[in-house]
């Protein structure tokens, strides 16, 4: 993210990071390792977590877990104490480039909705832990996926 922020320096000195709220889904089928749930991007369909803006009168891990369901179909538990963040650059309709940091949340998925908010707008699969890291673009989110320890 530095190195494209290299090349847009007003950027870098415009204006704070904006925040966001992601969520780090996951399953334990049997006695493997967990399972992670990705999400494509509706704009360039590349692998992420699902995730959004703050919402008015939610908690920040009230509104992972909204997002988790309207993105991918998830319920489950969701812990209050981030897991941890990383930064990456959206692109917004208005052709703007925001620099955004976004808290993640752990959530344990207990069941999957056939139906919701965005059915059929994104692809929505379960990878290992290995290859959930290599498919999403963003370092530290890769980072955080490889270390991340359910329930810590």
């Amino acid at each position: 993210m530095l190195q494209q922020l290299a090349g847009m320096p007003e950027k870098l000195f415009s204006k704070a990071f904006e925040v966001q709220y992601g969520a780090l889904c996951y399953r334990k089928p049997d006695d493997r390792d967990i399972e992670i749930l990705l999400v494509t991007s509706r704009g360039t369909g590349r692998w992420i977590i699902p995730k959004g803006w703050p919402m008015n009168k939610k908690k920040p891990h009230e509104a992972a877990l909204i997002e988790a369901f309207e993105e991918a179909g998830v319920v489950g538990r969701v812990r209050k104490k981030p897991v941890g963040r990383y930064t990456y650059l959206k692109w917004l309709d208005t052709g703007r480039v925001a620099p955004c940091v976004v808290d993640v949340f752990q959530i344990e998925v207990t069941k999957t909705a056939q139906k919701y908010k965005e059915t059929g707008q994104r692809k929505v699969a379960w990878f290992s832990r290995d290859e959930a890291a290599r498919l999403v673009r963003e370092v530290e989110l890769k980072s955080l996926i490889v270390t991340f320890r359910p329930g810590e």
